[in-house]
């Protein structure tokens, strides 16, 4: 399945990392995404009150299925991640542009999970549409 695929048939996407700050490219992203017709929460554990945004501290916290969850962490912060990734299920786990940890991934893709890596799902999507 490619991006396109991907993106054409998402409709929920959690943003992991997103920042308050509008300014920050985690949001940016967020609010381009909700732009173009996406559900889109955030998951951050300092919950930081953002205004159209509903945010989580976790990604268990979130109380429906996400298709994508788009993260913008480091790459060592990954594995972190993993547990509460194949706890929810998405259909795709999306790290971002600069971010690639082909250790942390492989039992997300053993569980069937699409996993993009080092990709700007903002750039992927104008390519689309």
């Amino acid at each position: 399945m490619n991006t396109c695929e991907i993106l054409k048939g998402a409709k929920t996407i959690a943003v992991v990392g997103i920042s308050s700050n509008p300014n920050r490219t985690s949001r940016m992203i967020a609010d381009y995404l909700i732009t173009t017709g996406y559900n889109v929460v955030g998951v951050n554990p300092g919950k930081p009150k953002i205004e159209g945004i509903e945010v989580y501290a976790k990604l268990t916290d979130i109380p429906f299925q996400i298709d994508i969850v788009d993260v913008f962490r480091k790459s060592e912060d990954i594995p972190q991640l993993i547990d509460d990734v194949r706890a929810i299920s998405p259909k795709v786990l999306w790290l971002q542009l600069g971010i690639k940890n082909d250790e942390a991934v492989k039992p997300c893709i053993d569980k069937g999970i699409i996993t993009i890596q080092d990709k700007c799902i903002k750039i992927e999507h104008s390519i689309c549409f």
